[in-house]
């Protein structure tokens, strides 16, 4: 399957330039492109003090409706990010559009950022989607660091994990490393396309990239605008979990105990 990783700017509120920058990007893309992965909040930009209901959007509305048909008309999957508005709710979500299901799938942010977590509420679920012979399943920046939002998409036997970012410095190394780990421990391929430049007071990091399954780094961006046509091999998929299959071979129920020992209290697992 080819794949895009679209490494671009945004600007915070100004949904019809990012929208513009997104449609163009679509089109210029190589026609074999069969997914395209945009940034976190790509759409609309970040959520911040005074700027959080005005700049989400509703997942019925225009903005949506013509990344579907841009969809269809490429033939080309997207994934990408924006402010989304339910109800009294904002939440920092990514939506998976294909061409054959539209909204394909809809992931709310679980796990919010600290300067996030007055503005937006956070997601409660994980889920993927089957789609042309790979399992996918959303990520948004800060999930990446920890392991359990993505060992849950692994025990629904996801094949990708697309992970739409807007890290920052100077934390662009714990996402590379993060990436790589992710990939590794599921056993399964990681793309990710963070934003570049500056925006609601950060400087964004870059470093897109695409992870094979055994944790070999395969991409990773500079700190330029960039969209890198990539290739996965499924193949791949299978050589990593030949020998060795991670989800299988756990063992999560080890019988623990504590003891009071002369040196203090110690904890046993066996």
């Amino acid at each position: 399957m080819q794949i895009a990783l679209a490494q671009l700017a945004s600007r915070e509120g100004d949904i019809a330039s990012n929208l513009s920058r997104v449609v163009d990007c679509v089109r210029d893309s190589d026609p074999a492109t069969a997914l395209m992965v945009f940034p976190e909040t790509q759409l609309t930009g970040f959520a911040e003090p005074g700027h959080v209901a005005d700049r989400a959007l509703t997942l019925d509305g225009p903005e949506l409706a013509t990344l579907v048909e841009l969809s269809r008309e490429h033939d080309t999957a997207l994934a990408l990010g924006l402010l989304e508005r339910a109800g009294d709710a904002v939440y920092n979500t990514t939506v998976l559009i294909t061409p054959e299901q539209g909204l394909a799938l809809r992931y709310r942010k679980t796990h919010l950022w600290p300067d996030e977590r007055e503005l937006v509420s956070p997601g409660d679920s994980v889920s993927c989607v089957a789609w042309r012979g790979y399992r996918l399943g959303l990520l948004i920046c800060y999930d990446l660091e920890f392991p359990e939002p993505a060992r849950a998409l692994a025990t629904m036997g996801t094949d990708l994990l697309v992970v739409t970012n807007g890290n920052m410095d100077p934390y662009g190394p714990v996402h590379a490393r993060a990436a790589q780990a992710r990939a590794q421990e599921n056993q399964c391929f990681l793309a990710m396309a963070n934003r570049v430049g500056e925006g609601a007071g950060l400087t964004f990091a870059g470093e897109s990239a695409l992870v094979a399954p055994d944790g070999e780094l395969l991409f990773r961006a500079g700190r330029e605008e960039c969209v890198t046509k990539l290739t996965l091999d499924h193949a791949r998929l299978e050589r990593a979990r030949r020998d060795y299959d991670y989800l299988r071979d756990r063992r999560l129920a080890l019988p623990g105990h504590r003891e009071e020992t002369p040196l203090g209290r110690v904890w046993h697992f066996a």
